[in-house]
């Protein structure tokens, strides 16, 4: 099993490192199911722009080498099904409005951890990212009412909020960390006591969870949270 978490950003020099060990499984997958080329499922969930999203992440995997795009466009009130995820040797969700990805995802969560577990990898863009959590970070920028982060990372959430994600990890997940200032966020949550602490990744950086220890590709640093004696212990660990 392995998963590949992208904290975001947009930067060509680092799409590579960024999407390049998760287009390689998938790679490795489809070789030994017979196909040149890997099939990867692109799941997108946005109104108006989902095309022009799905484009920018099929060129950032195209850095890595050669794929056959399984593309789901969807509404912020679409629903996902199985279909969108059949037969493919990877799955791709991308980044938005975290909410909306988590409705539209949840009726396929079950297939999609079926599938990691059988050794599909899995590729979380900012938002796809947050929702691959058991307890997702979904929104929010408030505290009982106290500013913890930038509103403009808020997701249209006032207080922050946490939902039943996908599951794919038992680790809480926070991204665009140190460019939105969402580290904060994930500080504040861990302080008040809503989740036990997480990991926040910066932009233009990929966590990879496989079976060996922890890695971190691209050009930032991932952000290590958790509770301690009297307040919170934050570190960082990079490429």
């Amino acid at each position: 099993m392995s998963v590949h978490l992208v904290g975001g950003g947009w930067t060509p020099d680092n799409y590579a490192s960024m999407f390049g060990p998760f287009l390689e499984e998938a790679s490795a997958r489809a070789v030994a199911d017979g196909r040149t080329a890997p099939r990867i499922a692109i799941i997108v969930v946005r109104d108006g722009d989902a095309a022009e999203h799905a484009a920018q992440l099929g060129t950032a995997l195209a850095a890595g080498g050669l794929f056959e795009p399984v593309t789901t466009l969807l509404d912020h009130d679409g629903v996902a099904e199985l279909i969108a995820v059949a037969n493919v040797d990877g799955i791709l969700i991308g980044g938005g409005l975290t909410p909306a990805y988590l409705s539209a995802l949840t009726p396929i969560a079950g297939e999609i951890r079926r599938q990691v577990s059988a050794g599909v990898p899995y590729l979380g863009f900012s938002a796809g990212a947050a929702i691959a959590a058991e307890r997702a970070l979904i929104g929010g920028w408030r505290i009982g009412g106290v500013e913890v982060s930038p509103e403009d990372g808020s997701e249209d959430l006032d207080e922050v909020t946490l939902g039943q994600g996908i599951g794919l990890l038992d680790v809480t997940v926070e991204v665009h960390a140190a460019q939105w200032g969402n580290l904060s966020r994930l500080i504040a949550a861990t302080e008040a006591g809503l989740i036990d602490g997480g990991l926040a990744i910066d932009e233009n950086t990929t966590l990879v969870i496989g079976e060996g220890a922890l890695a971190v590709v691209g050009a930032g640093s991932v952000w290590r949270v958790s509770q301690a004696d009297g307040g919170v212990l934050v570190s960082t660990f990079g490429a």
